[in-house]
Formats: C-alpha cells, structure tokens, sequence
C-alpha cells in the first residue's frame, strides 16, 4: 500500500498599506505565498504549485500575483532592492490522496 497526496504551506511574507481594488479603502494587505507539495507517506517531498496573492484585511478581497509582482511589493516593504521572499508557515493545508 501506498500512501500519497499534497499538503499545502501559507506563507506570509509582508504586510503592506495598499488601496484595495475592491473597496477603495487604503487598509492593511497582506503579501501571502501558499506552496502545494506532494507528499509520499506524508513526507513532503518537492513543490508542484507555488502561488502569490494578497488580501485585503479590510474587506477580505484577494487578488493574484505573479511571482516578479510579489518579489517587487516584498522589495518595497522591506527597502531592500531585490528583496529575497521568506517568512513562516501560518497554518498547513492538507489534502489526502490515494
């Protein structure tokens, strides 16, 4: 028998002050990266999807990104030109498989 499936890993890298396309309130967003891997045995083993987003804390919107766009908002929180992303896991997702 083996066991095998995905468990997901949400990243926050910044937290940034942007005017929100859904609302028109500027509020606090934050810069999420959330990293889909396959597990084997429940060992993770390597990436199959990385995706980046950011949500509004005001009215919940999220909006997708593309990894040049997350790099460069991240770049612009921290001051850093060519900010590399990091952060901690928030809370791992996990979708069994067969």
């Amino acid at each position: 028998m083996i066991i095998f499936g995905t468990r997901g890993y949400l990243y926050q890298l910044a937290i940034l002050t942007l005017v929100c396309g859904g609302c028109g309130n500027p509020a606090a967003h934050t810069l999420r990266k959330r990293v889909t891997k396959f597990t084997l045995f429940f060992v993770p083993l390597f990436p199959i999807s990385t995706r980046y987003a950011t949500q509004c804390t005001f009215c919940g919107t999220e909006q997708k990104l593309t990894k040049e766009q997350a790099e460069q908002l991240q770049a612009q929180s921290t001051g850093v030109p060519g900010g590399r992303p990091h952060g901690q896991p928030q809370q791992p997702h996990q979708h069994p498989g067969a």
